[in-house]
């Protein structure tokens, strides 16, 4: 079994870029088990997937319809988003039929730990954490809500199966590559922008 590969990320935008990384090289057939609390970044994590895989519509949490589907842009397999959280056993598992459509596309699951592990040995499991604890900053005797969440988070990346053998590196390698890219536009982006403001500023001919 391959060791666990873990990154840490500054932001959505850095979390969203390793799910890019990820989906860059996901193929019919793969299994993604998404384990982390509330507001981790799960959601954030596969609209990432989506982008690297090139679906269709804009991912978001699956929470109040159980499973969505993506379908590809460009003929690749579809992205099967499914949230497990209200599913009790396999019974309630098998009425998603997800098994059968597992061939075709690739399923990211949330909350599936304990319930979807035997839909595949070859799958990949993540976790994404964020840090607790710490003090709340106030504003007015008013939690400030902002300081709560510096938008850093923890993914562990734990293959299972021989699938993953020598992809997870390139992966990180690749989400690196993303986000620098990310940051040389940005700055590029403040240069125009500050470029702009200077022109906008400038004093008024006196003719």
């Amino acid at each position: 079994m391959n060791a666990p590969l873990s990154a840490t990320t500054r932001s959505p935008e850095q979390t969203r870029a390793v799910g890019r990384a990820l989906g860059e090289v996901l193929q019919a057939g793969d299994l993604i088990m998404l384990r982390g609390g509330l507001g981790a970044g799960k959601t954030t994590f596969t609209q990432g997937i989506g982008e690297g895989m090139g679906v269709r519509g804009r991912v978001a949490s699956p929470t109040f319809i159980v499973a969505r589907v993506h379908h590809s842009l460009s003929g690749g397999p579809d992205l099967i988003h499914a949230d497990a959280y209200r599913i009790r056993d396999l019974e309630d598992l098998e009425t998603l039929d997800l098994d059968s459509c597992l061939e075709e596309a690739v399923i990211v699951v949330e909350w599936g730990e304990g319930k979807t592990e035997a839909m595949s040995e070859e799958r990949l499991e993540i976790d994404v954490e964020r840090a607790t604890g710490g003090e709340a900053a106030y504003d007015n005797d008013t939690i400030n809500l902002e300081t709560m969440d510096d938008g850093e988070r923890r993914v562990e990346l734990r293959p299972r199966g021989t699938r993953w053998d020598g992809v997870l590196d390139g992966v990180l390698a690749r989400a690196r590559e993303i986000i620098a890219e990310g940051e040389a536009q940005a700055f590029d982006e403040g240069e125009k922008t500050d470029d702009a403001g200077a022109e906008s500023v400038a004093p008024a001919s006196d003719e």
